[in-house]
C-alpha cells in the first residue's frame, strides 16, 4: 500500500464515526481532503450535516465537494473534529502546522467533544521532532524577538517563506508569520509546548498534546487505531 492509499483508508475509518445532523470540524491537509470528498458523497445522498473550517484551504474543501459551512463565531460547540497531523508520537502528542493553519485548528479543536486524527503510516514517530520542525504562528512585527527566543531553547527557528509563486515570508489567514523550529527529538512535548507559548509575540504552538480521542493510521496491512489512554 502507498502512502495514497494509505491516507485514504484512515479516511475511511474517520466516515465510520459520522452521523446525521452532526457539527463537524473540518481540518486541513491532503489526507483530510479524502475524508471531505466521501463526506460529499454521502451528503448527496441525503446525510445532513454542518462543518466548522479551520482554514480558507477548508472552506475551498466545504465549498467543492457541496458541504454546508457553519462558521466558527456562531458555534457554540463542535460535535466531532477530523483533521491530520505531521507527526504523532505513542502518547498521541502531535506535531501539525504544516498548512500554516496550526491556530483555527487548535481553536476548533478544543470546541470539539470527540477529536479524530487520520494520518498515514509514515506519520508514526517515537519522539515529537523526529523527522518535522516545529510550526509557530507569530505576530509579524515580533518574529526576529521569538526566534533569538527559540534559539536560546536549543532550537534552529527558520522563517517560513511563501513559496514560488510570492516573494517574501508565507502570511497565514490569520495575517500572521510562521516561524519553523527544528529541535532535538522532544523527550517532553508538554513542557516545550509551554515554554514556546509563553513567548511574548507567539501565538499558537504546532504541538498538539493531550488533544487527540483516536488516531486513525493507514498502514500496508489495514488501519491501526490509536486511542487515547484515560
Amino acid at each position: 500500500m502507498n502512502i495514497k492509499e494509505s491516507k485514504v483508508q484512515a479516511a475511511k475509518a474517520a466516515m465510520r464515526e459520522i452521523r446525521d445532523g452532526m457539527v463537524l470540524g473540518l481540518g486541513t491537509g491532503s489526507t483530510v481532503e479524502y475524508f471531505a470528498s466521501m463526506l460529499g458523497s454521502e451528503v448527496k445522498k441525503g446525510l445532513k450535516i454542518k462543518v466548522v473550517p479551520t482554514s480558507h484551504h477548508s472552506i475551498q474543501m466545504a465549498m467543492r465537494y457541496g458541504l454546508e459551512l457553519l462558521p466558527t463565531e456562531l458555534v457554540d460547540s463542535i460535535d466531532i473534529i477530523v483533521d491530520g497531523a505531521d507527526e504523532v508520537d505513542p502518547q498521541l502528542n502531535m506535531i501539525k502546522g504544516r498548512g500554516a493553519a496550526l491556530a483555527r485548528e487548535k481553536v476548533v479543536a478544543s470546541m470539539a467533544s470527540r477529536r479524530i486524527y487520520i494520518v498515514s503510516y509514515d506519520k508514526l514517530v517515537n519522539k515529537l521532532c523526529s523527522t518535522k520542525p516545529i510550526p509557530i504562528e507569530v505576530l509579524p512585527f515580533a518574529y526576529r524577538f521569538v526566534m533569538k527566543k527559540l534559539e536560546e531553547l536549543k532550537g534552529r527557528p527558520e522563517l517560513r517563506e511563501a513559496g514560488r509563486f510570492k516573494d517574501g515570508p508565507l502570511v497565514t489567514d490569520n495575517g500572521n508569520f510562521i516561524v519553523d523550529a527544528h529541535f532535538e527529538p522532544l523527550d517532553n512535548p508538554w513542557e516545550m509546548e509551554s515554554k514556546i507559548k509563553g513567548i511574548p509575540g507567539v501565538v499558537e504552538v504546532g504541538l498538539f498534546c493531550g488533544m487527540a480521542d483516536v488516531v486513525y493510521v493507514g498502514k500496508p496491512d489495514g488501519v491501526e487505531v490509536l486511542k487515547k489512554i484515560k
